[in-house]
């Protein structure tokens, strides 16, 4: 099954389906920071840089050798900035630069005119501007043969350790029916539902945590910085023997040192607190309602984002030790196995992992297709 991946930024979707045995043939991205990492783990012919409104489909499958219409999946995530609910609503431009690349998306898949294809983005694009873009995807992809479905997933209710509501499209000219897969897992399970299911029904299993994702990792200071080398402890859970499961050693175990100010506002939470608990003398004027936070080691960790190493934009404090997330600690958040390894500067690698699709969350919306 070839995939060709555009806007494919460090390659969270391609990774996810290279673990189900699909064959990345290609990833395509203006970025140069964050394809970076896409050409470390999947080799340099497999990559394009460029901007895909000056990328012509026809041109990509002559290089790769198809015709039009042979490919079995594209896939990818248009930069999404337009519709997020992190960007002020007087900023949110229906004709935006980034709302319009999804269409540079749907004129791509009209040259190539794969198979099977998903498009993602943030929740808010489903409903945003009244659902006009959603409109226009059915519409442009109905016209043209396919079966769409559209659905928002919530990572953390298929086995991963982030509370992350993603939108996807997802459309086939190839299947008659495409069919969401059901959750399974749950913050309160029910028993009465889970004796309730059929024989052929998966059981439901408790959320994964971020004690699940992350506790066999070295501990570090964020002065120390960075841990590369061999696993010091056995796995924890059954996720860490799976992110574990091709690799032998760890890298981009990297915390971020703070400055003066940010270490002490860290050092006077315990965890679970945040912005609200600081002391008088340590109170920002403003801020981000999870900022300061530290995460307990059973909490589901909030959604990721670009800014993890900052710990006044968000819930990154770690459990135990006085630092925000490392960035191997944020890759496992957000399901990057091991084997995995980041290029780049910190910044460069916290964006890539901040703009990324969880590659397990990717593997749950290929099941639609079965």
């Amino acid at each position: 099954m070839r995939v060709i991946d555009i806007f494919c930024g460090c390659g969270g979707m391609s990774w996810g389906l290279h673990k189900l045995g699909f064959n990345i043939l290609l990833g395509i991205d203006v970025n140069d920071k964050y394809i970076q990492s896409f050409t470390r783990n999947f080799g340099e012919a497999k990559t394009l840089l460029g901007d895909l409104r000056e990328i012509s489909g026809r041109d990509v499958l002559k290089r790769l050798g198809l015709q039009r219409g042979e490919l079995e999946f594209l896939v990818g995530g248009p930069p999404c900035q337009g519709f997020s609910k992190n960007t002020p609503r007087g900023a949110r431009l229906i004709e935006s630069d980034n709302n319009l690349l999804v269409r540079e998306y749907l004129r791509f898949a009209d040259e190539v005119y794969p198979k099977n294809l998903v498009i993602e983005n943030v929740a808010e694009m489903k409903k945003g501007f009244e659902g006009q873009y959603t409109e226009e995807i059915f519409k442009e992809l109905q016209t043209r043969g396919y079966n769409v479905v559209s659905h928002v997933f919530d990572a953390s209710n298929y086995g991963i350790p982030q509370r992350r509501k993603r939108a996807f499209f997802v459309a086939s000219r190839v299947r008659k029916k495409l069919v969401i897969p059901p959750i399974t897992h749950a913050d309160k399970l029910n028993k009465s539902k889970i004796d309730n299911l059929d024989l052929f029904t998966d059981p439901i299993k408790p959320k994964v945590s971020v004690f699940d994702a992350i506790s066999d990792l070295p501990r570090l200071t964020h002065t120390d910085g960075t841990y590369d080398g061999e696993y010091l402890n056995d796995p924890n859970s059954e996720y860490q023997e799976e992110m574990r499961s091709n690799s032998t050693f760890i890298l981009n175990h990297t915390a971020r040192k703070m400055s003066d100010i940010q270490f002490k506002r860290l050092s006077s939470l315990e965890p679970g607190q945040g912005l609200k608990d600081l002391p008088e003398n340590l109170r920002t004027k403003g801020g981000y309602s999870g900022a300061y936070g530290r995460l307990t080691w059973d909490m589901i960790c909030p959604t990721i984002t670009r800014w993890v190493f900052h710990p006044g934009s968000g819930r990154w404090g770690h459990p135990e030790d006085i630092r925000t997330l490392s960035l191997r600690e944020t890759a496992r958040i957000q399901s990057f196995s091991d084997d995995f390894i980041f290029e780049g500067t910190y910044n460069d690698i916290a964006g890539q992992l901040g703009n990324a699709v969880p590659p397990k969350l990717m593997q749950v919306v290929m099941k639609t297709f079965r």
